[in-house]
């Protein structure tokens, strides 16, 4: 049976005096292309979206439509992104630190209170609180998760676009046989991860050009204005 996420974790931080509650999760960590994307959302103590899962148990067409519901319901959301050039440099706990705190930034209050998904609390700067399951179990990370795949979802079917052979639209930059196959004809693009171990078996070969952008960052910065709505603009 899916399990149904509540306001339990929100409503104990509401009674102890904490207002801004947010919740916080991640998508896009074990990709081998496209942006680590963090959701947050900021849920209304009035009121209920039914149908809030984590992201994963959902339909593409039904995320879209509690997108848009989310979007209507939450007292703010907003998600915030690190690039695959950041996720190579920094390393993937630092990156998704700085996506985090990105999204973070974006809110028009400061958190009194982050809860996050996971065992490994990894917001340090804030008070905040990891929850095994949290994404099953507590609303407002459910409702970021949501908010941050159809963010990311959005903005690499429009990179795929500028990167045709590797199927971005349907795989997300997950490993998928199209994807692999690109891979081994043209190797990596501009938007890969190059510090994975997946590039050490890759031929050397001439990387698919982006003929839109300059560089992956502006395509990102531009992509994530237009498909995050007014309340998630990007760093």
């Amino acid at each position: 049976m899916t399990a149904r996420p509540s306001l339990t974790f929100e409503r104990h931080c509401w009674d102890a005096g904490e207002t801004t509650v947010v919740g916080v999760d991640e998508v896009g960590r074990g990709a081998w292309a496209g942006p680590l994307t963090v959701g947050a959302v900021v849920v209304s103590p009035h009121g209920r979206v039914n149908g809030i899962r984590d992201s994963k148990e959902l339909r593409p067409e039904v995320r879209e439509q509690l997108f848009e519901r989310i979007d209507d319901w939450a007292r703010a959301w907003s998600v915030g992104h690190a690039t695959a050039a950041e996720c190579d440099e920094l390393g993937m706990t630092d990156a998704l630190r700085l996506a985090t705190r990105r999204a973070l930034d974006l809110l028009p209050a400061e958190p009194d209170r982050v809860l996050l998904d996971g065992n490994f609390n990894f917001v340090d700067w804030r008070p905040s609180r990891a929850l095994v399951e949290g994404d099953r179990r507590c609303l407002s990370i459910a409702a970021a998760s949501i908010m941050a795949k159809v963010v990311r979802d959005r903005i690499m079917t429009v990179l795929a676009g500028d990167f045709p052979p590797y199927g971005f639209e349907s795989n997300k930059g997950y490993p998928a046989p199209v994807h692999r196959a690109a891979l081994a004809t043209h190797g990596p693009c501009a938007i890969h991860r190059l510090s994975w171990s997946f590039t050490d078996a890759l031929p050397d070969a001439e990387p698919v050009p982006n003929p839109t952008h300059n560089d992956a960052e502006t395509a990102l910065a531009t992509y994530s204005k237009a498909f995050a709505g007014p309340d998630t603009t990007l760093f």
